[in-house]
């Protein structure tokens, strides 16, 4: 699920583990993600009503998990709601890890792919789980915020034709007048849908930002993890 279907142009912004929100943690925490430099971090950003969050996204970060664990890799599974609302609340994050149930169209696909059994999963998350910060979202969709929110999530839109911008933004605006709340970490690391992820190094440094599948992901992890960058072990 994401915010702009046909544009994807990928940012870096320059931002640190310090710059994620947690507003609950549901499972391993609380914690100061400050704490985890040294570590190599992955953030994986889902939604709970987010059928591809769950038919890859976290079964991949899973397997991460289970393959890097005892070399350094920390990874931390964020909730987030740029969209249905209803459905993407803390509640149902709690059912999730809990109990393994799943709702909305989570269920409905999870149900046709023969995923899960009386509506739960026949696994479970093994890492630190919590809910990013959102907040009612009561700032008056104007042309100036349509224009600032398209080029947080195109930092290529200047040099887009003029129809293509158009589009972009006509696409925004209307993103824009039927979102009601707004998370935190999901909007200052502008990304694009779910499920996104976010890696940092051993600083604690931003190095990576995905939106959907990516297939560059294990071979950025293992860079970060065999990189002598560390704050015990600084660059020469």
């Amino acid at each position: 699920m994401n915010v702009l279907t046909a544009f994807s142009l990928s940012i870096m912004p320059n931002y640190s583990l310090s710059d994620i929100s947690v507003e609950t943690w549901v499972q391993g925490g609380p914690m100061n993600l400050t704490d985890l430099v040294g570590s190599v971090v992955l953030v994986e950003v889902f939604q709970v009503n987010c059928p591809g969050c769950f038919l890859y996204a976290l079964p991949k970060a899973i397997q991460l998990h289970e393959t890097y664990q005892k070399e350094g890799l920390v990874i931390i599974g964020l909730a987030t709601a740029f969209e249905d609302y209803d459905k993407n609340t803390l509640e149902n994050l709690e059912r999730l890890v809990q109990k393994g149930e799943v709702i909305g169209e989570t269920l409905h696909t999870l149900t046709q792919q023969g995923m899960v059994t009386d509506g739960k999963l026949d696994w479970r998350l093994p890492f630190a789980v919590g809910m990013d910060r959102v907040e009612p979202d009561v700032e008056p969709v104007t042309q100036e915020k349509t224009l600032r929110y398209t080029h947080d999530c195109l930092p290529g839109f200047d040099e887009l034709g003029e129809d293509r911008k158009q589009a972009a933004l006509q696409q925004v605006r209307n993103y824009l007048k039927q979102k009601t709340m707004k998370a935190e970490t999901f909007e200052r690391f502008s990304l694009q849908g779910t499920p996104s992820s976010i890696l940092f190094d051993r600083k604690g440094h931003v190095q990576n930002i995905s939106f959907g599948q990516n297939e560059n992901q294990q071979y950025l992890i293992e860079q970060c993890l065999a990189s002598r960058d560390s704050p015990e072990n600084p660059a020469q």
